[in-house]
This record gives C-alpha cells, sequence and structure tokens, in this order.
C-alpha cells in the first residue's frame, strides 16, 4: 500500500524505521509537526521523524496547522492507501481522515478504551496497573475512540518507569502496526468497537501534579515516582530546593512520619502516609543523578522533605 506515516517524537520515528522496513508498502510522504526551537539557541530542529524521513529521500509535511488547505491538497496528490499515525501531535480533521480508502490508523500504548490521551503509559503506571498493552485503531474525530484493529498485552515491572515502559511498548506497537497493514492490504483485518464501559482518560502530567505528597502511601508515592520517570520526574524540596526522586519502592515498614527521612548504612528511608519509602535514586538541585544511599551516607544532619 501507498502509506503517509504522521508522527513527531522519536517513539514514532522508531515505529517509521519499521515500517520502512516492510517490503510489502510504500511510504511516500511523513507528516510531523514544525521545526521546534531546542537549546540555548533555541535553532528550529525537525523532528525525529522528519530526520528520519530526509534520511531516506522521503517528502516530509509539516504544517503548521493540520487543517491547512495545502495539506488538503497534497494529500490528495500523493492517493495514500492508508495513513498510519503515532504521537503525531494534532488534530486530523474529517476532511482528511476521509481521504485514503483505508482511513487512518493510530498507534495507542494502552489497551483501549482504558486510556484515552495523550499519556497512556504515565496514567496507567500512576494508577498501579500491572497490565496494559497497545491498541491499533482506526482514527475518528472522537479521542482515541475508532473502532480497533488489534492488540496486544504488555505486563509492567514492579518497578518499571514510564520510560522503560514506553520503550518496550513501541517493539510491540511497530510490530503490531505492520501486521495490520498487511491485514488491511490482503483485506483480512477485522474492526470491532470499542466497549461502551471502562472509558478512562489519559492527560498529560504536569510539573506541579509531579511534586510529591508525602501524607500519600508508599505505594501511591512509588507508582508516581515511576510514573513520571522520564518526565517531568517526581519531586520535593530538600532545604528549600527542589529534589527530584528517580526511583523509590514500598518497602514493610512504617516507623517514620510523613517526609522523615532516616540514613541506614545501605538506604534511605523517608515516611509517609501509609507506610515507609526507600528512596533508590535521586538527583539533589545542581546535580547529577545519585544512589539514594550514596546521598545518605553524605548527610550532615537528618532532615524531612516539605
Amino acid at each position: 500500500m501507498r502509506l503517509v506515516f504522521a508522527g513527531t517524537p522519536l517513539v514514532a520515528a522508531d515505529t517509521l524505521a519499521a515500517v520502512l522496513a516492510n517490503p510489502r508498502h510504500d511510504v511516500v510522504a511523513v507528516l510531523t509537526r514544525p521545526d521546534a526551537p531546542q537549546g540555548r539557541s533555541s535553532r528550529p530542529v525537525p523532528s525525529p521523524v522528519a530526520q528520519l524521513a530526509a534520511e531516506h529521500g522521503i517528502e516530509v509535511l509539516r504544517p503548521e496547522r493540520p487543517r491547512d488547505p495545502e495539506l488538503a491538497a497534497r494529500l490528495a496528490e500523493l492517493a495514500p492507501d492508508c495513513c498510519p499515525v503515532v504521537a503525531y501531535g494534532g488534530l486530523i480533521p474529517q476532511n482528511l481522515l476521509d481521504l485514503p480508502a483505508h482511513g487512518w490508523v493510530n498507534v495507542h500504548f494502552s489497551l483501549l478504551p482504558r486510556w484515552r490521551g495523550a499519556a497512556p503509559v504515565q496514567r496507567a503506571i500512576l494508577a498501579g496497573d500491572r497490565t496494559t498493552g497497545v491498541s491499533v485503531f482506526e482514527l475518528v474525530a472522537e479521542l482515541d475512540a475508532g473502532d480497533v484493529l488489534a492488540t496486544a498485552e504488555y505486563v509492567l515491572g514492579e518497578l518499571e518507569t514510564a520510560g522503560e515502559a514506553l520503550s518496550g511498548l513501541q517493539s510491540l506497537g511497530a510490530a503490531l502496526l505492520n501486521e495490520t497493514l498487511d491485514n488491511l492490504a490482503d483485506g483480512s483485518a477485522t474492526a470491532r468497537p470499542q466497549p461502551s464501559g471502562g472509558i478512562t482518560l489519559a492527560p498529560k502530567l504536569t510539573v506541579e501534579a509531579a511534586r510529591i505528597d508525602w501524607r500519600q502511601s508508599a505505594t501511591a508515592i512509588q507508582h508516581q515516582v515511576l510514573a513520571n520517570n522520564p518526565s517531568p520526574m517526581a519531586w520535593s524540596e530538600w532545604d528549600g530546593q527542589r529534589f527530584r526522586v528517580l526511583l523509590a519502592q514500598a518497602v514493610d515498614s512504617a516507623e517514620l512520619d510523613p517526609g522523615e527521612v532516616r540514613a541506614e548504612k545501605r538506604r534511605v528511608l523517608v515516611g509517609t502516609g501509609d507506610g515507609d519509602l526507600e528512596l533508590i535514586t535521586v538527583q539533589p538541585a545542581g546535580r547529577k543523578p545519585v544512589a539514594g544511599a550514596d546521598w545518605g551516607r553524605g548527610l550532615r544532619e537528618l532532615g524531612r522533605f516539605a
């Protein structure tokens, strides 16, 4: 099939690479977000998808808005059979959705209808889900509500961060997308409507919401830390400065008050509203990440997180 691939970040570029390796399909163009300022110079830099497409000599479409008439005209000229989507970052209008014979198929990192939205992996971990997965579904105007073409489950590790889970899900999703595209091409794909029950939403995580409330349970804070790694990172305040917690685990003790710190020989514990939390990896203000035990050995006196 002739494909126009829509996506922007690295996870989308990795999936595009897998599609490019599939000899049954021809990616004739990519649709991505405009170049974005990066670094101290604020120099505009192409998205990872745009960079990969350029390396392969593939046309790059980067409209300011998906509703731009020029985009519709160019897509009509390209006449794609299908448009696979991975984290494009813009709302596709109905006139574009209607163009390809096999529609737009979106790779979403959850088992729909659970966790519709921008941060499904993070929200699954935050909620303490043990199993999540990948859904390939038909894109429609309503948020992540289209019929599902294929799914695959993924079991989350006890201390698996959102970044680690996304890496595993990307590989799973790329394989599932290629399988779905092959099925669409030979007419064997079957779409099923999403259940009307079990819908949950997955808005982006914010820096403010990533602040740790030590009155929560140790388990809830563990999930918060894992969900916010690598971004925006869970944090608290130590001596009036921001202190990041990159990895932490609830332990079988409940001896400390919320926010109270105790440095032991091989670990550092912090009290919570229910149980104690071991700080495994931390990043004090102005420093690189360090093992929690190493940070604890450097404390001159014990204190309390704010």
